[in-house]
């Protein structure tokens, strides 16, 4: 890239990677809160469960709308909108007094917030700002930005919440996420329609009645079952193990810090290798990694192996996934058309979260979900393999 011209792009992708790492890195904290506000609140896991599978619903649905809003009314404001709805929630959660309340504050409202400021709004904004031969490249490091977050923001979450409560915890990350308001200013703008440009309408209709985009939706939703889960409930799995709180803050953030190398990869791979057999690896691989952890008795060196591993293939699904969307249907509409295949990726995260609290209560263990995390794993390695990367011609306009 000359360097003469590589400014406004290193800006855009900088300040793009920034936000996601502030709206992920806060959203990783969340299994430090749910032991904490339940002994409190008298809640348990099961009602932190059904909150947080809300918010990961609500952040799917919510992606196609902001989509559709940064697509035709610009990327600054719809990231602002977001990173404001995300601050309120997260001070609503704090004073949250019931479980409805709950729902609706970290349940409704930041799942609205993180559908504005993470990677369908952002990383079509990085995409178009960035030449075509750096495009894969520079998308891996916005997600990158992601893991960075976890790494550097669930220590924090952890030390806030025993220097200040988990009420005092709440404020500070409110002010992280806010953060987002101002920094929006940089990455204004909306995709340029051209003479022979095709409809909002047409590219969805494209799109739907195309198998690929489905074979990557519902991998994608294998991807959210996962993370989900693990981000959630692998801290109370590792402290029903005997391992303590600071464990499961620490393998959290080893999961993040390995996966800025994964990200920053899959994004180079993906320049000049088949995306769909990239991320047909990625997933395979991630089955390993919970065999390993669930067949060794727990330890710290388990944890810590056990989030090295997963952070290698944790989001390197998204430059992937979303390049694919790029590449396959254009960049005219590929916030609203990431916004949509997004969806699949919070399905799971719905079920991965929402199974995982559920079946703890029911059967005092998180073997099964851990079972069926390794079974989605094939089962979403193979659903990459078919997946057809050649770029469709567009829909005549109407």
């Amino acid at each position: 890239m000359n360097a003469s011209h590589s400014t406004p792009y290193l800006r855009t992708l900088y300040v793009g990677a920034f936000i996601v790492l502030l709206a992920l890195g806060v959203r990783a904290t969340f299994g430090l809160f749910m032991p904490v506000m339940g002994v409190d609140m008298g809640w348990g896991r099961d009602v932190f469960s059904l909150a947080f599978a809300i918010q990961n619903l609500v952040w799917g649905v919510g992606t196609i709308f902001m989509g559709m809003l940064a697509d035709r009314h610009g990327s600054g404001r719809t990231i602002a909108l977001g990173a404001l709805l995300y601050a309120l929630g997260l001070i609503g959660m704090r004073f949250s007094t019931d479980e409805f309340s709950l729902y609706m504050t970290a349940g409704v409202l930041v799942g609205l917030g993180q559908a504005g400021t993470t990677f369908p709004v952002i990383l079509p904004v990085v995409a178009r700002a960035v030449p075509p031969a750096y495009r894969s490249t520079a998308m891996g490091i916005a997600a990158s930005g992601g893991s960075l977050g976890q790494f550097a923001i669930v220590p924090t979450g952890q030390m806030l919440i025993s220097g200040l409560d988990w009420t005092g915890a709440l404020w500070v990350l409110s002010l992280f996420v806010a953060a987002g308001i101002p920094l929006a200013a940089f990455l204004t703008g909306r995709p340029e329609a051209t003479r022979n440009s095709h409809t909002l309408g047409s590219a969805i209709r494209q799109a739907l009645a195309h198998k690929s985009f489905h074979f990557l939706f519902w991998s994608y939703a294998v991807c959210g079952f996962h993370t989900a889960f693990i981000t959630l409930h692998l801290p109370a799995f590792l402290m029903d193990g005997g391992l303590s709180a600071a464990h499961g803050a620490t393998a959290i953030a080893l999961i993040g810090l390995f996966n800025v190398a994964g990200c920053y990869y899959a994004g180079k791979l993906g320049e000049h290798r088949s995306k769909k057999t990239l991320l047909a690896w990625v997933y395979f691989l991630r089955a390993f990694g919970i065999l390993f952890l669930i067949a060794l008795p727990p330890s710290p060196m388990v944890a810590y192996l056990f989030a090295a591993w997963m952070g290698l293939f944790w989001l390197g699904t998204v430059p992937l996934t979303q390049g694919l969307i790029g590449q396959i249907y254009g960049l005219r509409y590929a916030a609203t058309l990431s916004g949509i295949a997004f969806l699949g990726h919070q399905v799971g995260s719905f079920i991965g979260v929402w199974l995982g609290g559920y079946a703890y209560q029911a059967t005092g263990s998180y073997t099964l979900v851990w079972w069926a995390g390794i079974v989605l794993a094939l089962v979403a390695a193979a659903l990459c393999l078919p997946v057809k990367e050649q770029p469709l011609a567009q829909p005549a306009s109407a």
